[in-house]
């Protein structure tokens, strides 16, 4: 808009002086200084990384630019917006469902549509990470950390930066500003809350600890008593083969005895003697040495 200013009052001195001066040299050469300015402020060009939104008079148009060099009318401006992955670390004060203040730092990366730049800069303007961003992410992460208590925190840290990124998507899409990450880069608690939680570690790992140790005595305890079972199961079993084998041995030898072999070992054992008489009331009865044997 400057330059075309400028071109036109060139071109107007030019005029102007070269009239009066009666020497069109001078307005030939304002009209071709003034020609080259208003070449000059029709050209614009739009970075790579940005998107340029065009104004006619302060009335935002429904189109963007493109990176490159464009052709716009002289009285048209054009402001180049930042449409690449943007990153803020933002350190925050917020309060646990248990009213635990918690120190967070928390990062989030995002970008600007290019298609809805133009909406963008005419609803928020190009300090939209001041008006919109960073009030945003304040809420979002107030918000979200006050659903947990500061022991939940501890081991929930993952799911925090979730439900942080979805509030704050939210917020930021009807702004069309997209969040393309985010992240709990650090979360710090009062001295007091800290030395509970180690505390309370310290409690739970000796509590573990000594049920370990009760666990490995019950379970040496049934080992031993498993083994004293096992050896008595093998003396009752050897005692049980002991008598059976004895046993076995007095069948065959019961089997194996015979009227013969009885009276032969009888012959074999006799010391010379004559057998005994047994008097009867009806007589005398000579009974013979295997008959007394043999209880005949």
């Amino acid at each position: 808009m400057l330059l075309f200013i400028l071109a036109v009052f060139v071109i107007f001195t030019g005029v102007l002086v070269g009239v009066l001066s009666k020497r069109g040299v001078i307005t030939a050469a304002a009209g071709i200084v003034g020609a080259a300015l208003l070449v000059l402020s029709c050209v614009t060009t739009v970075p790579t990384g940005h998107t340029g939104v065009v104004t006619t008079f302060g009335r935002v148009e429904n189109y963007t630019l493109d990176a490159g060099v464009h052709l716009v009318k002289p009285w048209q401006q054009v402001v180049k917006m930042d449409n690449r992955v943007q990153k803020q670390t933002v350190k925050l004060a917020c309060f646990s469902s248990d009213i635990q203040e918690v120190n967070m730092a928390y990062t989030i990366n995002y970008q600007i549509r290019k298609a809805d730049a133009m909406t963008l800069y005419s609803t928020v303007g190009v300090a939209y990470y001041d008006t919109v961003v960073a009030p945003n992410i304040a809420e979002a992460v107030k918000v979200a950390t006050a659903h947990y208590t500061a022991e939940e925190l501890v081991g929930m840290r993952d799911e925090l930066a979730n439900a942080i990124e979805v509030i704050l998507s939210e917020k930021l899409e009807q702004y069309n500003i997209e969040v393309v990450s985010t992240s709990i880069e650090d979360m710090d608690f009062t001295d007091a809350f800290t030395d509970a939680v180690e505390a309370k570690q310290v409690a739970q790992q000796n509590k573990l600890k000594a049920q370990t140790e009760a666990e490995q005595r019950v379970i040496e305890a049934q080992a031993a008593a498993e083994v004293k079972k096992v050896q008595a199961d093998a003396e009752a079993y050897e005692v049980l083969r002991r008598a059976e084998a004895e046993a076995q041995a007095n069948r065959e030898i019961a089997e194996s005895l015979t009227e013969a072999l009885i009276d032969y070992n009888y012959a074999q054992n006799w010391d010379g003697r004559l057998p005994a008489i047994v008097s009867g009331s009806d007589g005398a009865v000579i009974v013979s040495a295997g008959d007394l044997i043999r209880g005949d």
